[in-house]
């Protein structure tokens, strides 16, 4: 007889009352609309396409099933991923889908794949950075799949460090060919995206060497796999890094090079270039040029830092509304029963208790300050798009460094919040089934690609640190001020300027609350400047210091573009909404650094007593709303993955489904007993009852 699967008993339902009854309650209270509020967020053409490729991707055979995500190892996984990535092809072709809508589809399927770095680095690069010719001979069948590339600069020994590179190419004037060579173990190239196992192209960051002289890393377009039979080229040697902590349905790859020759036509040109025939380096007209790209890839990781945010915020948030714990005796609740229509009484959610809002809440509030700050900087990159092409860089350095430094802060914040989500969701947060473990494994690389964390916030300190000694110098004016030279301005013509607020309600005023917050980072300017120049104290000993430099001046950025945004809105109840929201992101901010506004004396101890009575204001004010805002960010159930924060609030019923899904629940009698637990327990069998229905017992 086939053993069976293990079911619960389908008769069984959740103690009232029950979850769908209290997110509907909580729904109830909202003071604002969440559809209105979704509508401002993404815009009705965006909802549109995302509602549209939802359908096509949740009815899909191979793409609307993601139930082995959680029960698979990454053999399965990874087998799994390719054919995901071939069907996502088919379908763009189908369906001709726009950059943008190919966007929308990787984000609602919710996994990196092997032709990620394809679409994201490969061609965008090629298309940067190639000339016409090159665009037609590697980027036109780039566009078609007919080669699948990845994007290779980081080393085994090198990330960060670009001008540390170790692989060469050395331009040979006779054959009119680079010479690709790994000459060290730290030259291999190390993490690339797709090169493990589906790449058969890279872009290879080497060290451009031509008539003896080294040119610095510059790109090359490598083919580094046969077209038929997809094994590695002569003198390649390229394979998989091995498993990772997570993102294991990306094939992750190293490569080496062994004396491999490429074509001069293999250099992308757009910009800087060798001379065929005399290997004469010919420069960019602009070494900044660069730096456009790096900030349109850096304002769009803080975009995707509010999606993060927000959807850890979402599945913890639903789960404490409807999670219920302890008893109010003094104030009973009822609600009623949408099964029996009778009133039930209710236990105390967690999402009551203060504690709770006070680690979840900001979460939200956080999500909501990147998304405005991640559009402000998608605006400011198209602005500095257009100077640039008029051969004006005058705004570039500024975005650069604020761009760097908004990368580290976001994205720190979102993988701390990710797991202070999970623990609020309390031991059920531990299983996959949440919807935050693998999440928090699949983000965590991002504290470290596109620049470390920690080594970016010196760019934008150095930037910032330049930019105080000229203001201090008279080198700027203010009417040519910026962001950054504007707080500069003001801090210099009040050094001493203190904070007037005499009660806790003052610190509701935004223009306060942002006050404060210039003064603190351009007095931390100022004090690093003098330890610098004055003291000659040297970069390494300041490092520290220049790390809360750039997360100070990072958080006014985000501080300010909230306030702007929703503070400049026409009041309606969306706006008083975000506005409560936008003051709880300025006042925990305030909180969490207040050692620093104390140490430049802004603020006295009293007003840090003001501020911390505030927060707890704030966090009643937002909580009628907690989980309209949540919802605000409209996740699709096929996105969350989660059975804590199922948007139906049938948390109780979907942990039972999920948890019939494991492969260990799939026989009565566990694959294994025979071999390791009969054995153990048949030593005992002379203590065994048999009973007439054949069972045995001790």
């Amino acid at each position: 007889m086939a053993d069976t699967p293990i079911r619960f008993p389908e008769n069984l339902r959740p103690l009232e009352p029950q979850g769908p009854d209290l997110l509907a309650d909580e729904r109830k209270r909202a003071t604002f609309d969440p559809k209105e509020l979704t509508e401002i967020i993404y815009g009705r053409d965006y909802l549109v396409k995302r509602d549209r490729i939802l359908k096509i991707l949740t009815n899909d055979p191979i793409l609307g099933d993601k139930s082995h995500r959680y029960y698979t190892g990454r053999d399965i996984r990874f087998k799994k991923s390719l054919a995901a990535a071939k069907r996502m092809v088919e379908l763009i072709k189908q369906h001709n889908w726009s950059n943008e809508e190919l966007g929308i589809a990787d984000f609602l399927f919710d996994e990196s794949g092997p032709f990620r770095l394809h679409r994201s680095m490969f061609m965008p690069t090629i298309e940067n950075q190639g000339t016409e010719e090159q665009k037609k001979l590697f980027l036109e069948p780039a566009q078609r799949y007919e080669i699948i590339g990845c994007y290779a600069q980081t080393e085994l020994g090198h990330g960060s460090n670009v001008r540390g590179l170790e692989t060469t190419a050395v331009y040979d004037t006779q054959s009119q060919t680079f010479v690709l060579q790994s000459p060290t173990l730290t030259a291999s190239k190390w993490w690339i995206g797709g090169l493990g196992v589906a790449a058969n192209h890279a872009i290879v960051m080497a060290r451009l060497i031509s008539n003896g002289k080294d040119h610095g890393p510059h790109p090359f377009v490598v083919q580094i796999r046969d077209l038929a039979t997809h094994k590695a080229l002569p003198g390649i040697t390229v394979g998989d890094v091995g498993p990772k902590f997570g993102f294991n349905t990306v094939d992750n790859g190293f490569i080496l090079f062994d004396n491999v020759r490429i074509p001069h036509i293999a250099m992308l040109a757009r910009y800087s270039r060798i001379d065929k025939n005399t290997g004469e380096y010919i420069k960019p007209p602009n070494s900044k040029l660069a730096y456009g790209t790096m900030v349109y890839v850096r304002a769009n990781i803080v975009l995707e830092s509010r999606y993060v945010l927000a959807r850890a915020a979402t599945v913890a948030v639903r789960y404490s509304a409807i999670r219920i714990q302890g008893s109010d005796a003094a104030n009973p609740k009822e609600i009623t029963s949408s099964n029996t229509g009778k009133k039930v009484p209710v236990e105390t959610p967690v999402l009551d208790y203060t504690m709770q809002q006070f680690r979840l809440f900001p979460v939200i509030a956080r999500a909501y300050a990147c998304h405005f700050t991640g559009q402000e900087m998608h605006r400011m990159y198209v602005e500095n798009q257009a100077k640039m092409a008029q051969g004006d860089f005058s705004f570039l350095a500024d975005l650069h460094a604020s761009s760097s430094g908004l990368k580290s802060l976001t994205t720190t914040m979102a993988v701390d919040a990710i797991e202070e989500c999970r623990r609020a969701c309390g031991g059920h947060g531990y299983l996959l089934a949440s919807g935050l473990g693998q999440f928090y494994q699949d983000y965590l690389p991002k504290a470290t690609w596109e620049g470390d964390n920690y080594l970016l916030t010196q760019q934008t300190a150095r930037y910032l640190l330049k930019t105080f000694r000229s203001v201090r110098a008279g080198k700027i004016s203010t009417k040519d001020a910026n962001f950054s030279s504007s707080y500069m301005f003001e801090y210099l013509s009040e050094p001493n300027a203190r904070c007037p607020a005499t009660s806790a309600t003052d610190f509701d005023n935004p223009e306060l609350l942002l006050s404060a917050f210039k003064f603190r980072v351009a007095f931390l300017i100022d004090k690093a400047v003098a330890m610098l120049d004055e003291e000659q104290r040297t970069w390494n000993d300041m490092l520290v210091e220049i790390y809360r430099i750039s997360r100070a001046h990072c958080q006014l950025l985000m501080a300010s573009n909230f306030v702007q945004a929703v503070f400049s809105r026409q009041d309606d109840r969306n706006t008083r909404a975000l506005q409560d929201v936008a003051r709880l992101f300025c006042l925990f901010t305030l909180e969490q650094e207040v050692a620093d506004f104390l140490t430049c004396q802004y603020l006295s101890p009293a007003q840090a007593l003001l501020i911390k009575q505030q927060v707890i204001v704030s966090l009643g004010k937002i909580r009628p709303n907690a989980v309209a805002l949540v919802d605000a960010f409209g996740f699709p159930d096929y996105l969350l993955q989660s059975a804590l924060g199922v948007s139906d609030g049938r948390v109780y019923e979907n942990l039972a489904v999920m948890a019939e899904q494991e492969p260990l629940n799939q026989r009565q009698v566990v694959v294994g007993y025979e071999e390791h637990i009969k054995p153990l327990v048949y030593a005992g069998k002379h203590r065994w009852n048999i009973h007439k229905d054949g069972s045995a017992r001790l």
